[in-house]
């Protein structure tokens, strides 16, 4: 069963904007929930672009769901999500001037300072995610380095053009799942995935959870967050239903 994550960063994107109060991430993460989202996610950059951390605070005590934390691996993150104890920190690079992430974290050539940093979630019982390419020696790193989960970065396949190119990467996500399970590794994906590229994502059967955020976001400037939520649940519910079915018939 794959269950929905929401990003909600770009509803503080649009208030960032004007540098006020509305719309409110807070507000918008609740919405989600009552829509169906599994759990809600929000990333707080070094330079507070969109997320800050008065939202973090709030969201830490309100959410009824699961909170999860995207963090750029600094001293100053570490500090605030061990004090809040989000559900669950998803460890992401983070470059100042890119738009948006761009790629997995190299944890293959920096194992001893990720198993260190890592340790320090673990020992608070926070549940460590890191975000990576689909890339079988990262994956192997992410074992060693006693993460529990990987998220694999969906870019690639969702920038994808001709459909040689969105099979083929496609399929080093797949490869990439069913990899990391055997190694006992619990399996994420997200970034880029929309209300089209999804369907085929859902045919893995080693995700537990997809994490979309800007589709959902631009859906619902013209119908709404609420039903922008539903829609894209009711996608992956429709494969979640056809494997329950399959298994049972």
């Amino acid at each position: 069963m794959i269950t929905l994550g929401v990003n909600v960063d770009h509803v503080a994107t649009i208030r960032q904007a004007r540098k006020g109060t509305e719309p409110d991430p807070v507000t918008a993460a609740a919405i989600c929930e009552m829509a169906g989202a599994d759990c809600i996610t929000v990333h707080l950059r070094e330079d507070r672009r969109h997320i800050v951390d008065r939202d973090v605070e709030i969201l830490s005590k309100t959410i009824q769901t699961r909170l999860n934390l995207e963090m750029a691996c600094t001293k100053e993150i570490q500090d605030i999500a061990l004090r809040l104890k989000p559900w669950s920190v998803c460890l992401v690079p983070e470059k100042r001037q890119e738009v948006t992430t761009e790629g997995g974290l190299n944890v293959k050539d920096n194992k001893k300072f990720m198993t260190d940093y890592i340790s320090a979630f673990k020992n608070a019982g926070i549940i460590v995610s890191l975000f990576i390419d689909p890339d079988q020696d990262q994956i192997e790193a992410s074992y060693e380095v006693k993460a529990d989960f990987i998220e694999i970065h969906t870019g690639t396949y969702a920038n994808a053009k001709t459909e040689e190119d969105i099979l083929n990467t496609f399929k080093e996500i797949d490869d990439a799942a069913g990899f990391a399970r055997k190694l006992g590794l619990r399996v994420n994906a997200g970034h880029g995935l929309n209300y089209v590229n999804v369907h085929r994502i859902c045919t893995i059967k080693d995700l537990e959870e997809l994490n979309v955020g800007h589709s959902i976001i631009s859906r619902a400037i013209y119908v709404g967050l609420d039903r922008a939520v539903k829609d894209m649940k009711d996608i992956l519910n429709s494969y979640n239903n056809a494997i329950f079915s399959s298994k049972n018939s």
